[in-house]
């Protein structure tokens, strides 16, 4: 609930207004996701480049709306410090990982196609009270995620229908099966990762404690299974199932990922 403090300035939950404004950086992303886009629309200038701009940008896009959507879950949920560390501007040079959380993320999106998780937000748990709401924290960014996936492939699935370039189609299926790849990544039980703080407060404390123990090389164990061909595999085939049942297209995905490395042609 909002009010007034002496002086007019407008507070939420004991916090100025001004917490919550997205930032220039981030709105900047915005525009130029959404120039790119026209652009590779259009087919002006260099259309793999075009593309390149329009995929990457949108994964930025994304990675911001993954991390808000952590801190405003945990704002809600009880910290309130994680506004005065910005996280709730959207702004990406706030996070507390900038480059795993951003430079990793679009590296291994150029060179593998994989929408890597990467952690940003730092929460204060001691500030969250309960369990459910701890794991309703985590379960906030993967959420999005899988949100963004199926926005992405209905938006597909109706726009490839009334024409337009391929090019602008296939870049919009490869940030598709980006948010598929990252929802399934970041739904994964490793510890350090979403999908491990999902289930750490329900461990007993032994397990929390072993679980603890391994979060810090939560990304090292994420790198160590995909690198294992026979996990790897199960990994990729319950991706590519996932988007076959969904109707996303693998050739047009496949095109995408050939468009934005621009510098292979």
């Amino acid at each position: 609930m909002g009010y007034d403090r002496p002086g007019g300035e407008r507070l939420v939950l004991g916090v100025p207004r001004a917490a919550f404004r997205p930032s220039p950086v981030f709105l900047g992303l915005v525009a130029l996701f959404a120039v790119s886009g026209v652009l590779a629309w259009n087919g002006y200038g260099s259309v793999r480049f075009d593309v390149f701009l329009f995929v990457v940008s949108g994964w930025l896009v994304s990675l911001c709306l993954h991390e808000y959507a952590h801190a405003v879950v945990a704002f809600r949920a009880g910290d309130r410090d994680i506004a005065h560390r910005g996280y709730l501007t959207l702004n990406p040079l706030k996070y507390t990982h900038p480059l795993l959380s951003i430079v990793l993320p679009v590296v291994v999106v150029l060179l593998g196609g994989i929408g890597l998780p990467g952690g940003a937000v730092w929460v204060d748990r001691h500030a969250i009270p309960g369990r459910l709401r701890h794991t309703l924290v985590s379960l906030a960014g993967p959420a999005t995620n899988v949100l963004f996936t199926l926005v992405l492939v209905a938006a597909l699935r109706i726009g490839i229908q009334t024409g337009g370039p391929v090019e602008f189609w296939a870049g919009v299926a490869l940030l598709a099966f980006l948010q598929l790849t990252a929802s399934v990544l970041n739904l994964l039980p490793v510890p350090g990762l979403d999908g491990g703080n999902m289930i750490q407060p329900w461990l007993n404390p032994q397990w929390r404690r072993m679980y603890d123990l391994f979060a810090p090389y939560g990304f090292l164990l994420l790198f160590a299974l995909l690198w294992n061909p026979r996990i790897g595999g199960w990994f990729f085939d319950a991706v590519f199932a996932i988007g076959d049942l969904l109707g996303l297209p693998s050739w047009l995905y496949a095109t995408g990922l050939d468009l934005i490395r621009f510098w292979q042609n």
